[in-house]
C-alpha cells in the first residue's frame, strides 16, 4: 500500500484519495445429511482505491482494485485511467473526513475461540436442534469469519477495525407421505450463544413441517395480523431510509424534521435510533467506509421526525454534521405483553416473499408463504394468501411488544399486532 500511496501522490490531477482494505479469514465446514463432507480455510483481501478529482467547481470520483499480482506499472495506469473517469463525474464539492487514527474492535466473544473449534461447536448444536419427526437437515454449511478492515485517505484518516461473524446455512427438509418440502435458512450472528442457535434451528424445523401441512384458508379471514421481527425490521428500515441525508438532498424524502410519521391513533408511538453497533449484530462497525466514527443518532421520537442521518458526502450537502452510515437500527419496546399475542384470534406471519412498504402510495403488504392462524382454540398453518393495508392507518394503530429481539441489524419489538390489515 505504501507503493500505491506514493503513486497516488505523484499522479497529476488527483485532488484526494482513499484506500479501503478488507481482509477476510474464514473457516468453513460443509455437511451433507449430517456428515462432515469438507473443511475449507480461506484468506482473501480486497484493496479498493478511490481517487477524487476537483474540476470546474465539481468533484468526481472513480475506483479500481489492487491485487497481489498488480504491478507498479498497472497501478500507474489504473490511477491515470481513474483520474480521467473521475473528471466525467460532476458532483457538488465535498470534503473527506480527516485527522483520525486508531485501531478498534467490535465486541464479540468469538475472540475467545479457535475458529475451527467454534465452527464444529456451531455445527453440532445446529444438527442436534432437530426434534421434529420425519424432518432432517439435508445440507448444513457453517462459516466463521474474522474481518480486518482498514481505511487510509489523503486527509490523515488511518483506521483499522477487527470484527467477527458466523453464518449458518441450512436446508431443513420434511419428508411427508406425498412429497418432501425444503426451506432455506440463513442465520447470522457475532456472539456465540448455543441456546439461541438451537432455538432458531428448532423453529425452522417446525416451520418446514408446517409448510408441508399448510393449505390456503377455507374462508376469508377477518382478524388482526401479527408481524414478527423480520418483517418489522423491513418496515422500520423503510422509515429510516425516508429520512436519510441522500433522500432529503434528492427531495425524495416524504417527511421532514418535525413531521409526524404516525397519524393520531391508539397505537404505540414509534421511537427509532440509528447505531454503529448492536451486540450480536454482524452489521456492527466502529467506522464507515469513509472513515467516520460511528455512534448513534435518534431520528424518530414518539412518532415525530427529529433528525436525519447518513453518509459524509450527503450530510455536507444538506448542511448537517455527518452521522456516518449507521448500519444498525434500534426501536423502543412497546406496550403489549407476550400473552397478548395468543389470547385472541390472529394471523401470525411466519415468512413472506418480502414485506412491501411504500410511503408514497400509502401501502404495506405482500405475499405470505407461511402463517399460523390461531382461531381462539387451535393453531392452523396456512399458505397461499396475501395481506395489504394503508400504511398510515397501520402506523397509527400499531401495537408493539414489550419483548425485544435481534434480527440482522435490527433490535426492537419482537412482534407487532395490527388490527387494520386486509387478508385475502
Amino acid at each position: 500500500m505504501k507503493k500505491v500511496i506514493d503513486i497516488l501522490k505523484a499522479t497529476e490531477g488527483i485532488s484526494d484519495w482513499k484506500i479501503n482494505l478488507h481482509r477476510r479469514e474464514s473457516c468453513e465446514l460443509f455437511y451433507i445429511k449430517g456428515k462432515l463432507d469438507c473443511v475449507r480455510r480461506t484468506d482473501t483481501t480486497n484493496n479498493l482505491v478511490t481517487v477524487y478529482v476537483d474540476s470546474d467547481g465539481c468533484r468526481g470520483d472513480a475506483q479500481f482494485y489492487v491485487y497481489p499480482s498488480t504491478t507498479q506499472a498497472d497501478i500507474r495506469r489504473s490511477c491515470a485511467e481513474a483520474t480521467k473517469r473521475a473528471t466525467l463525474i460532476k458532483n457538488a464539492p465535498y470534503t473527506l473526513p480527516e485527522g483520525e487514527e486508531g485501531e478498534y474492535s467490535v465486541e464479540s466473544n468469538f475472540v475467545s475461540y479457535d475458529a475451527l473449534a467454534l465452527a464444529k461447536d456451531i455445527a453440532a448444536e445446529a444438527l442436534k436442534a432437530n426434534t421434529v419427526e420425519n424432518a432432517a437437515i439435508n445440507s448444513l454449511e457453517v462459516f466463521v469469519t474474522r474481518h480486518c478492515e482498514s481505511i487510509i485517505n489523503s486527509r490523515g484518516i488511518n483506521k483499522t477495525q477487527r470484527r467477527y461473524d458466523a453464518m449458518v446455512e441450512a436446508i431443513p427438509t420434511y419428508n411427508g407421505e406425498k412429497e418432501s418440502v425444503e426451506l432455506y435458512e440463513q442465520y447470522n450472528f457475532s456472539n456465540w450463544d448455543a441456546e439461541a442457535l438451537r432455538k432458531e434451528i428448532s423453529e425452522k424445523m417446525q416451520e418446514v413441517k408446517s409448510r408441508y401441512e399448510a393449505a390456503p384458508p377455507a374462508e376469508k379471514l377477518g382478524c388482526p395480523v401479527i408481524l414478527r421481527s423480520e418483517q418489522l425490521s423491513q418496515l422500520f428500515r423503510e422509515m429510516a431510509w425516508d429520512i436519510d441525508y441522500s433522500s432529503v438532498y434528492s427531495r425524495s424524502a416524504l417527511h421532514q424534521k418535525g413531521d409526524a410519521i404516525q397519524k393520531a391513533g391508539s397505537g404505540d408511538k414509534i421511537s427509532i435510533t440509528m447505531l454503529g453497533s448492536i451486540p450480536g449484530s454482524v452489521r456492527s462497525a466502529c467506522f464507515d467506509a469513509d472513515g467516520l466514527s460511528l455512534g448513534s443518532a435518534e431520528i424518530i421520537k414518539d412518532g415525530i421526525v427529529c433528525a436525519y442521518h447518513g453518509s459524509n458526502r450527503f450530510g455536507q450537502y444538506i448542511g448537517e454534521k455527518p452521522s456516518g452510515a449507521l448500519p444498525c437500527i434500534k426501536v423502543e419496546k412497546g406496550s403489549l405483553a407476550p400473552e397478548a399475542f395468543s389470547s385472541a384470534p390472529a394471523l401470525e406471519i411466519v415468512s413472506m416473499s418480502g414485506l412491501q412498504v411504500d410511503f408514497y402510495s400509502d401501502y404495506i403488504g405482500g405475499e405470505v408463504r407461511l402463517a399460523y392462524y390461531f382461531d381462539g382454540e387451535k393453531t392452523i398453518p396456512l399458505t397461499g394468501l396475501s395481506i395489504a393495508g394503508k400504511l398510515s392507518e397501520v402506523l397509527a394503530e400499531i401495537a408493539l411488544s414489550e419483548k425485544c429481539a435481534l434480527s440482522g441489524a435490527y433490535f426492537g419489538p419482537e412482534k407487532a399486532l395490527i388490527s387494520n390489515m386486509n387478508i385475502f
